[in-house]
């Protein structure tokens, strides 16, 4: 482990993860903020439309009212929405006490402490909030911990409990008194001696370890780390598709990659950071790294996406990818930054920002639509079939990814969205006693204390990734010589920066520039946007013989409304050929015949029929235009 970061002169950072040592701290929100651009945009949608929307959804819902029937004591009858809807209503607290931390709002705040004193008047006595178990006429309390979620919501109810801490340190709503009283009870159930199990669905831990952090409680993350020492040990039932599914299967020590249901990997492999950071317990914190880097090399999509099991939600074998059974969950797109930025903090790789920053694009951003109120759950990069416009009224059951639908039965993704728009300054640059380092791109204004009397501040102008440009304006600057770090992602190779010294290569990885900066000073990164053709790994059965497009870190895709055709009777004639015409990116395809057949083997044929040049869009935009088949990776 590393030496902890010695920062007595600077105040905690408003951000989602805070660990006590690392290779880097986080710059959080009163640190950071974005100005303008595309994620500032997001972020204002976010605010406007996502946030309301999902307090909406869970009124009519019932979700919310879940609450007040318990404190009423009318529980069970009348209670709607999965055993997990609880979640929900905790996500969205956490993504309105961030967005409040960047923009205090005087009805904002009111609608928070209205939701935080329905939730308290449903905790029980003893500090106990669910609304699914425990009450008469309903299951025990932890009866059901394979599937049941108890300890899950409750996560949630605490990193919500952070967020509230970290923006509002004096706050007096009692969302604070409300997580501590759960996670007391909490640790005396399942702490030494009392319940020995494990929840079904990973999140308690992470939630706890923050919590603890935050309030300065280390036996919540004693607690945290108890859950994930007996994680793998077989406390949970045997199911269908093994314990594996609950990454119950082999002790987190052990395992050899990411596993199981792909959401519930990455919330406890993000647990398992931040109880090795604390503890500085280097073996765990390898065996994290061990696990992610094989996930990341073997069962990644293109995107970022993880996930290719539809039944189970989880990662399949090595190099089982298929594109047309992509479940890349958007909830696993953000559980995988969650890790990727705990374990940013604790090495400095800038391997882990790189695949932050595609699942941002090509995840994350994916998974709203430009009105800010429909969502996809799963992200296919292939779709078959075009998909019926979603009733803007209605309740998907669980919503393909042929259009965006504006809740689900299961709506755990719009409030994890949220949250993570809300917070997501907090993901942008680090900082540690040298210097300042900036991990994602964005039209930003960054400023923080150092160390006693280095005070920095930078603003960064860029409109990335539509271009590659990022310039860095020195606007604070005392104390001395500082280090302004950047990161040149892997994909960048012929990217330059240039400042008072000239311009030189900036290899892939990170380039750094140190000096007594003077205000008004600019450093300059260039990084390539030419579009690129990328090929997958052999042994990717599904998309052998495929090409796809990326440009940056965006990832582009072909829909049948601008072929004109279905886009699976594109193929790729010869070697791929772009063209870029006014900041479209064009490929050359052969659009394949359409012809019946009564089998469909047999001789080799020339199937196409006629040539043409295609506008391809990013990834992210596709399905906003009506219904549409679509794909990214295109045979040859």
């Amino acid at each position: 482990m590393t030496t902890p970061i010695v920062d007595t002169a600077v105040s905690r950072p408003i951000a989602p993860a805070d660990p006590s040592r690392g290779r880097f701290r986080p710059l959080g929100l009163s640190e950071v903020r974005l100005t303008d651009g595309f994620w500032a945009e997001r972020q204002r949608r976010n605010a406007a439309a996502t946030i309301p929307h999902i307090r909406a959804r869970l009124e009519s819902e019932g979700w919310l009212g879940n609450f007040d029937l318990a404190a009423a004591g009318d529980l069970p009858e009348g209670r709607r929405g999965r055993e997990f809807s609880d979640s929900e209503v905790f996500k969205y607290l956490e993504a309105l006490a961030w967005e409040l931390g960047r923009e205090p709002d005087e009805r904002s705040e009111e609608n928070f402490r209205a939701v935080v004193a329905r939730v308290a008047a449903a905790q029980e006595p003893d500090g106990y909030v669910n609304t699914m178990f425990g009450r008469p006429g309903q299951a025990p309390r932890w009866s059901d911990l394979e599937w049941g979620h108890e300890l899950y919501c409750l996560g949630h109810l605490f990193q919500a409990a952070v967020a509230r801490h970290r923006t509002r340190p004096d706050a007096d709503d009692g969302l604070i008194g409300v997580a501590r009283r759960a996670a007391d009870l909490v640790c005396r159930t399942f702490g030494e001696g009392g319940i020995e199990r494990v929840c079904g669905h990973a999140e308690i831990e992470a939630g706890l370890a923050e919590l603890g952090r935050a309030l300065g409680e280390p036996g919540y993350i004693d607690q945290a780390a108890l859950f994930v020492e007996r994680r793998g040990h077989g406390t949970l039932a045997d199911i269908e598709w093994g314990r594996v599914y609950f990454q119950d299967d082999v002790p987190v020590r052990e395992a050899d990659s990411l596993r199981g249901h792909a959401v519930r990997a990455n919330y406890l492999a993000a647990g398992a950071v931040d109880v090795a950071v604390e503890r500085g317990d280097a073996d765990l914190l390898d065996a994290v790294r061990r696990q992610t880097s094989h996930a990341i090399a073997r069962r990644t999509y293109l995107t970022g996406g993880q996930g290719s099991h539809h039944q189970d939600e989880a990662f399949g074998q090595d190099w089982e990818l298929p594109s047309d059974r992509a479940y890349s969950e958007t909830c696993a797109g953000v559980s995988s930054m969650m890790l990727s930025w705990r374990l940013l903090l604790s090495d400095g790789s800038p391997e882990h920002a790189d695949l932050i920053e595609r699942t941002l694009y090509n995840v994350v951003a994916t998974a709203v639509g430009q009105d800010g109120t429909s969502f996809f759950y799963a992200n296919t990069l292939h779709q078959r079939v075009p998909g019926e416009p979603a009733d803007p009224e209605s309740t998907s059951p669980r919503a393909s990814s042929s259009s965006r639908a504006p809740w689900f039965d299961v709506s755990c993704c719009p409030p994890n969205v949220a949250r993570t728009f809300a917070a997501l300054g907090a993901y942008l640059a680090t900082a540690d006693d040298d210097g300042i380092q900036v991990h994602q791109y964005a039209g930003s204004e960054i400023r923080t204390i150092l160390r006693p009397g280095v005070t920095v501040g930078v603003r960064v102008e860029t409109s990335y990734p539509d271009a590659g440009d990022i310039r860095l304006v020195i606007t604070e600057s005392t104390g001395g010589p500082w280090s302004l770090t950047l990161r040149v992602p892997a994909w960048a190779v012929g990217a330059t920066i240039s400042d008072a010294d000239g311009t030189r290569t900036a290899e892939p990885g990170t380039v750094s520039v140190r000096r007594s900066f003077a205000v008004g000073e600019e450093v300059v990164l260039t990084l390539p946007m030419a579009p690129r053709v990328t090929h997958p790994h052999p042994l990717i059965d599904a998309v052998r013989g495929s090409i796809a497009v990326e440009r940056g870190p965006v990832v582009y895709a072909l829909e049948s409304i601008d072929l004109g055709a279905d886009v699976d009777r594109a193929v790729v004639v010869g070697d791929p050929e772009l063209d870029v015409r006014g900041g479209e990116i064009l490929l050359r395809v052969g659009v394949r015949a359409s012809e019946e057949a009564s089998w469909p083997y047999g001789d080799a044929v020339d199937p196409v029929v006629e040539e043409t040049r295609v506008r391809l869009i990013p990834y992210r935009e596709w399905g906003n235009r009506g219904p549409s088949t679509m794909r990214v990776w295109i045979p040859r």
